[in-house]
């Protein structure tokens, strides 16, 4: 996004970039809302859209030290005092690794036709290079036959944040032999997964886990270096990214459908006026050399072969050595294009010809992360990358943070939620209907979980986790969407949000139909094990 000043997050953890651009007067005559006619022209996606879930290891699995797993850079960075809100970590989060049976239940209660996971690199190979744990492999090859047998696809991602401890003290990824490291761990899940599973990611979101864990240090590995090394270990990133995607295309036995998934940084027109769409797509190529909040830098040298002149110019003296084969095995063809998408910068353009940043009334919507609400990324991040990318988008993820409880009835009532996602969808369709290609759609998460360095203090979940109990609860948005998915987004179309009678109806249906073996309880919940609520009382 552009930025005079600079671009920030404005919590660490999910993509969510707002760019701080220069200011416009407070409502001038031209800055209305954008007008969200739509054609009325489909009243369904697409048909053979994919409508999912996603989540990620350390966030759900716990288990952190079992059956041989070895450390991570969260691991470390968990032990760190004042690192994570409230002292919390990922040691057991949601005790995925001792309950996946039941959470592909709910899963499929839910109705959901794919899921996104990420494998854990330290729980597969310990010290990150060299000797496989066997049982931790075996973990993710028995997740993939439960997805499988209850029909839902899994998205794998191989790498979503959690880099092996023992590869981050021989240098992680500022150390050149990083690419092949990933790649050699990429071969390890490939011939483990690959005659089942066909959608796969490579890297989730670089520009937090370079920008946030080795620049600005909110996230592991925690490191605050300076931009020259910053850059590098970006670099080495990307030729991970190529390599592994080598190593899918030849190892994989089922035909590989391949993406990666980066934060989609999304500028959109506050105003009517053809010229601050141009604004919105200016702003979402520019590149700045004090951080990595951008769409170019990242996405151009792994789909266009090369890094952005615009990032060359910005980083200058900064930008990474290269040579033009380590080009070529960046930019390996990709299937489709992934963005994690949350929130988005309401731009105009300047009388100078640059974006300007129009200001916010008093009061606009916000998340309980304190991302503004604005629904519109989800029609202009698409229409951006696509544009510039030529390839398929999936929006890899997608939700927002609500303060959630259990209520009194024994339910959790997350309308806000549902309004939320009811918008951004809507928003998402009418990217569809002016002839973006948009794939699937991966809500942000499954379940609540373990939300980075802020802890458990959000939950992003359509299913409510109880972390001392490990009882889950399906949430009103868990019934929303499933109501969502049966009808390939009909409801959506047609102004129904399901209303509380809907929901209430859909959950006492759910809850009267006898459970079968590994199926939830009444109202998705499950009993604790006696070890995992022990163990709890100690994080």
């Amino acid at each position: 996004m552009l930025s005079i000043d600079a671009v920030h997050m404005n919590a660490p953890g999910r993509a969510c970039a707002e760019a701080r651009l220069p200011p416009l007067s407070p409502h001038p005559s031209h800055l209305t809302r954008q007008r969200h006619t739509r054609p009325n022209i489909a009243m369904s996606f697409p048909k053979n859209f994919t409508w999912g879930a996603a989540a990620a290891s350390y966030q759900i699995e716990g288990a952190w030290d079992a059956d041989g797993k070895g450390l991570s850079v969260w691991d470390m960075l968990c032990r760190q005092p004042g690192r994570v809100w409230e002292g919390n970590s990922g040691q057991v989060a949601c005790d995925h690794y001792n309950r996946s049976a039941e959470d592909v239940a709910l899963m499929k209660q839910v109705g959901l036709q794919a899921y996104r996971l990420s494998v854990s690199w330290p729980r597969v190979i310990p010290t990150g290079a060299g000797a496989v744990n066997e049982k931790g492999l075996a973990f993710y090859d028995k997740l993939v036959d439960q997805l499988l047998g209850a029909g839902i696809e899994p998205w794998v991602t191989l790498f979503h944040w959690d880099f092996p401890y023992d590869l981050f003290v021989r240098g992680g990824w500022m150390n050149p032999d990083s690419p092949r490291w990933f790649a050699d761990y990429t071969q390890i899940i490939v011939d483990k997964l690959g005659d089942r599973v066909a959608h796969w990611m490579t890297l989730n979101e670089p520009q937090c886990f370079i920008g946030m864990g080795h620049l600005t240090g909110e996230h592991g590995p925690g490191l605050k270096l300076g931009m020259t090394e910053v850059l590098l270990a970006g670099h080495h990133c990307l030729l991970a990214h190529g390599l592994g995607t080598q190593v899918i295309r030849a190892r994989a036995k089922k035909k590989p459908i391949i993406g990666w998934a980066p934060v989609g940084i999304v500028s959109f027109p506050a105003g009517d006026r053809p010229e601050d769409g141009k604004a919105a797509f200016k702003a979402m190529e520019a590149v700045w050399g004090d951080n990595l909040w951008n769409n170019a830098w990242w996405g151009d040298p792994v789909v266009l072969g090369h890094y952005p002149e615009n990032g060359l110019k910005a980083y200058g003296k900064h930008a990474p050595r290269f040579t033009d084969a380590e080009m070529k095995t960046i930019s390996q063809p990709l299937d489709f294009y992934g963005c994690n998408i949350y929130s988005g910068a309401p731009t105009l353009m300047g009388d100078n010809g640059e974006p300007i940043g129009a200001t916010y009334e008093p009061g606009h919507p916000h998340t309980h992360f304190l991302w503004k609400r604005h629904a519109e990324a989800l029609r202009w991040g698409p229409k951006f990358l696509a544009d510039r990318y030529k390839l398929p988008i999936v929006i890899t993820e997608n939700g927002l943070s609500c303060n959630d409880w259990v209520a009194l009835d024994g339910k959790v009532h997350d309308a806000g939620r549902i309004d939320f996602l009811h918008r951004y969808l809507l928003e998402l369709h009418h990217a569809i209907q002016e002839g973006v290609d948009v794939r699937g759609y991966f809500q942000w998460s499954i379940m609540d979980n373990f939300e980075w360095a802020e802890g458990y203090k959000h939950r992003f979940g359509l299913v409510h986790v109880d972390y001392t109990t490990q009882k889950r609860t399906l949430k009103d948005s868990a019934y929303w969407y499933s109501s969502v998915i049966k009808s390939n987004g009909e409801t959506l179309l047609e102004g129904r949000t399901c209303p509380a009678l809907e929901i209430a109806t859909a959950a006492a249906t759910a809850e009267s139909e006898p459970a079968t073996a590994g199926s939830p309880a009444t109202n998705g919940a499950h009993a604790p094990s006696p070890n995992a609520a022990s163990a709890l009382a100690g994080v």
